[in-house]
Parts: C-alpha cells; structure tokens; sequence
C-alpha cells in the first residue's frame, strides 16, 4: 500500500486492503491523497472525517460511487470504532426527540430551500427526488419518474373524483399526476415555503390543495393516502404516531402507500455527515422498525423493494447536476459543489452495495376484500 498507508490505524488499513482501495493508485476508484492530514481525520471520525476531508479538498476520488460500493460492500459486518461525534449522536437519539416539529424545520431550510432553479436543473418535469421506477419502458430520468409515479397511483387503484392525502409532497409532482392523469383530488402538506410555492404554481386550475404545514397536522377522512419520501424525516420516535396518523386519515377500506429508503438493519441515530450537511434529523427505518409500527393497524397487502433502481436514478442526478453545474457555480461555490457531488455518488454506491434499500409498501386499512391484485 506504500508509505501513505503507515498512517492509517490497522483497522481502516485492513478497509481499504478489503476494499481493494489504493491511496493514489491509477484505478477509477483509488484514493488520491492531497493533504496526509485527511489519515488523522477519517481514522477519527470515519463519516465526517471522510466527508469533511474531501469537502476541504485534502483527497479526491475520479469515480465516488466506485469508492464507496467497494468500501461499503468491504465494511459490511465489520465493526468500526465509534468516534465521539457517534456517541454523542447516539445519546441524544435516545433521550431527544431530534424529528419534532421545531427540528424538521431545520431540513427544509437547509436542503430543500436552497433554490428552486437548483433543482429544476437537477430533475425531471415533475420535479420529483425519490427514486424513480426504470421498467423495461423508461429510457431516460423523465420516463422512469412517470414510470414511478403511475405504479403508485395504479398501487393505490386510484379512481376519479377519490379524495388522497399526501405526507410531505416535495414540489407537488405525485399531486398533478394523480390529479391529471386519474382525476383524483389531493391535500397535500409540506414545510417548505420553496417547493409549496413552486407546486402552487404548477397546478393551478387543478383539484390540488397545498398546505404548508408539518405533515403530523393532517386532518381529515381521504380514501388513500400516500407517502413518497417522508418516511426518511420522521424518526424512529415517531414512526408508531406516524402510521396511527395513516390509519386515522383513511376511511374504511382505504389503501396507505409508504415509499422509503429503508436499512438492513435498525439504528437509533444518525449519521453524522449526512445529519451536519445534508438531512438534518434524516433516519432510515429498518423492516423491523416499520413492522412494529404498523402492528395491528394496517393489513400489508404488498413489499416491494428496488433500490438498485436509486443507484440509476442517483447517476442520472449526478450527470445531469455536473451538466448544469457552471451555471450554479458562483452562487454556492466549490465547498458546495464537492459537498454535493460526494452526497449523490456516495448514495449511490450504497445503493449499489445492498447496504440500503428503496422499498414500496402497500398497506389496507381493513385488508382488500378479494385479496390485492399485484401491480408491476
């Protein structure tokens, strides 16, 4: 490994020798160290030292995804030493409540109020940032979105003229899809000023309320409801008050669709990087956690996972985000392009690894008399 590799406590050696990562080695997915002083910070906090370091330019990587599906797939089963910034995660994971009202706040502010134009130039038509469906039919980012779009609302055998509440709505893509293409009216609840705004403005003339306020607001009797995306800010303090609210807002043989990155394994904290820069509060739930949840509320009609499809969807964001990228790039600067690329290519190397999963839920609130007809 050379002499780089002298640096590095055992255990993040034996990663990287797993991993068959070479600090400046020729490979597309070989570390090239700027700065030696990146050892220090990643063997001290593997998850903000890896991303800080790289933010800081201290080491560069010419194919991210590549790195990180190796050093994931070689992490796997491997205990790695908690840093303090973990513990201290950790704790306040337990005796706070880092999902309520006031620290969701915080995720809109910082992650999806940051531009519209941003986003647009990121996107597809429908704006939407969830995974998208690519069935044998998409060949392109706008395709697989409509793909995914219309999977959930044949999940939900959505009919004209049925009332759906939607949890978290992001630019309102779901919302003019579901109203547009199946004649279905919809409420939808969203705190971010941005995207509410923006989403107003697209359906107009369209049977779709928006309202900026925090989903656990939700009032009403609707005949499905939907949540595409929302699972992955609520938290596993609230995951139970959650699915009670599903439950609640659906009539007597409504249909709830949760659509979710979701984890192999249950935790009770959050990463760290991911918290600081990206998704303050941000938490995937593990089967275990979301079965729990749901016990004696809902009969689960349909599991569908594919998460190797959020790889796909992550490039095609990455590609079109460095396309467009000149044009954004005075604004937010270099700290947020090197921030940005690493969130996008290391989600999509831990999709690529298995180590996280996009799943789809289909949930009865009574059980579909005749049994669910699967839908592909």
């Amino acid at each position: 490994m050379g002499k780089h590799m002298s640096k590095l406590p055992e255990w993040l050696e034996d990663l990287f020798c797993r991993a068959d990562i070479r600090i400046n080695g020729r490979r597309s997915w070989d570390l090239q160290c700027h700065d030696e002083a990146a050892y220090e910070r990643i063997a001290g906090d593997v998850s903000l030292g890896l991303g800080e370091s790289y933010m800081d330019g201290l080491w560069d990587c010419e194919a991210l995804d590549q790195f990180f599906d190796r050093a994931l797939s070689a992490h796997h089963g491997k205990k790695v030493p908690p840093s303090p910034a973990l513990l201290i995660g950790i704790a306040k994971a337990k005796l706070l409540n880092m999902q309520n009202k006031q620290q969701s706040i915080k995720v809109a502010k910082v992650h999806y109020d940051i531009g519209n134009a941003f986003y647009e130039a990121m996107l597809d038509p429908f704006m939407q940032y969830t995974c998208a469906y690519w069935n044998g039919a998409a060949k392109d980012l706008a395709s697989a979105q409509e793909a995914k779009l219309d999977l959930i609302c044949r999940k939900l055998a959505l009919a004209p003229g049925e009332k759906i509440l939607e949890l978290g709505c992001g630019w309102g893509g779901f919302a003019r899809y579901a109203a547009e293409h199946y004649g279905a009216e919809v409420i939808a609840y969203n705190i971010s000023a941005a995207q509410v705004e923006w989403a107003r403005a697209k359906c107009k003339g369209l049977p779709v309320e928006f309202r900026l306020q925090d989903y656990r607001e939700a009032t009403g009797a609707f005949d499905k409801v939907a949540a595409i995306g929302l699972c992955e800010h609520v938290g596993y303090k609230n995951y139970r008050s959650f699915f009670e609210l599903a439950h609640r807002c659906l009539k007597p043989g409504g249909i709830f669709l949760l659509h979710t990155i979701g984890r192999n394994r249950s935790v009770h904290h959050l990463d760290a990087w991911m918290d600081r820069y990206i998704f303050p509060g941000g938490m995937l739930p593990s089967a275990a956690q979301l079965g729990q949840a749901m016990d004696n509320l809902f009969v689960l009609e349909d599991w569908q996972s594919f998460g190797t499809d959020y790889d796909r969807t992550l490039m095609a964001w990455h590609a079109n985000f460095e396309k467009s990228w000149p044009r954004f790039s005075a604004e937010y600067g270099e700290r947020f392009y090197r921030m940005w690329r690493y969130y996008l290519l290391s989600c999509a190397g831990a999709f690529r690894s298995r180590q996280i999963q996009l799943w789809q839920l289909v949930l009865s609130k009574d059980g579909i008399r005749g049994g669910w007809k699967g839908v592909r």
